[in-house]
């Protein structure tokens, strides 16, 4: 005799059949016909090597062996329903954890966070920042919010929001502004420009797309991340370059202006999370950020 446990549909018919003393009420509740039910009956006899049912009249009568299994099998499958209705119930209650870079949390989401929160109350977002050190396939986070380049990992369920384009910008307050404004982009050749670590190649590509050349660029103060790069520019120190969602709240205000406008790049702003872990919070989540990042062009 098998000390294996049997197959799980038998014993799934056999605690039906023994929990609602009918072959017919058990295939009814598993969408199965009567016959599926005897066979998988059957199976369950043939593999225990013991009658779990007699004759009774017209119905069937449990076995003392019959009273054991049931006895198990209905504590057992009572067990996991629970179980699987907490993890559900535990799901659907947890918060929606998004990581992203300091830099796009601090001038893109917070400010539309009220309306996102409105708009979908039951995502329940919690957002976590970081600097390339979020990863999504790591337990505690379930999508990241980033800005890169084709092709996307096999192993994760990418939604592409919108096309990165990225720009120099200046403050009005920066000494050299009012030249700055009617000068052709060649004239950010002769600057010492404001860069971040984070993208080196950021002004390079920029360059590049707009005919200038990449080796001719002068880099003046560096800063470890976006965010405080930007800052610096809104303080007047000098040209930054940025991605247009993360100043347009500076552009309407006026702390910033982008006098050569923005040039497209291969990169993407996407939604990423793992394959294994699909969730359709995600599917909203991404639709809202698209609708979004649409009105805000």
């Amino acid at each position: 005799m098998s000390h294996d446990l049997p197959p799980l549909n038998a014993l799934r018919a056999f605690e039906a059949a023994a929990r609602l003393h009918s072959v017919s009420q058990a295939a009814e509740q598993l969408h199965v016909t009567h016959g599926a039910v005897s066979r998988q009956l059957k199976v369950l006899e043939e593999h225990l090597g013991v009658s779990l049912f007699v004759k009774d009249g017209r119905g069937l009568k449990l076995t003392d062996a019959g009273v054991r299994l049931r006895d198990a099998s209905t504590e057992a499958f009572e067990r996991l329903r629970t179980v699987c209705g907490e993890l559900t119930q535990g799901q659907a209650e947890a918060p929606f954890v998004l990581g992203c870079s300091g830099s796009l949390l601090a001038r893109w989401f917070i400010p539309r966070l009220g309306r996102l929160n409105a708009d979908l109350p039951d995502l329940r977002l919690h957002l976590s920042a970081g600097e390339g050190d979020l990863d999504p396939r790591r337990p505690g986070l379930d999508a990241l919010l980033v800005f890169a380049e084709p092709p996307w990992p096999a192993d994760m369920q990418v939604y592409e929001l919108t096309s990165e384009r990225i720009g120099p910008v200046l403050s009005p307050r920066f000494a050299g502004y009012e030249l700055l404004r009617e000068a052709p982009a060649s004239a950010l050749l002769e600057l010492p420009l404001l860069h971040t670590t984070s993208r080196p190649q950021a002004w390079p590509s920029w360059a590049q797309h707009n005919q200038l050349d990449p080796g001719a660029l002068k880099f003046g103060q560096g800063f470890e991340h976006l965010y405080y790069l930007l800052e610096a520019a809104v303080a007047g120190l000098g040209v930054a370059i940025a991605p247009q969602p993360l100043v347009a709240e500076d552009l309407k205000a006026g702390r910033l202006v982008a006098p050569w406008g923005f040039s497209q790049t291969p990169a993407q702003l996407a939604l990423w999370l793992p394959k294994r872990a699909a969730d359709g919070r995600a599917r909203q989540l991404a639709q809202w950020l698209k609708n979004e990042l649409r009105q805000a062009d």
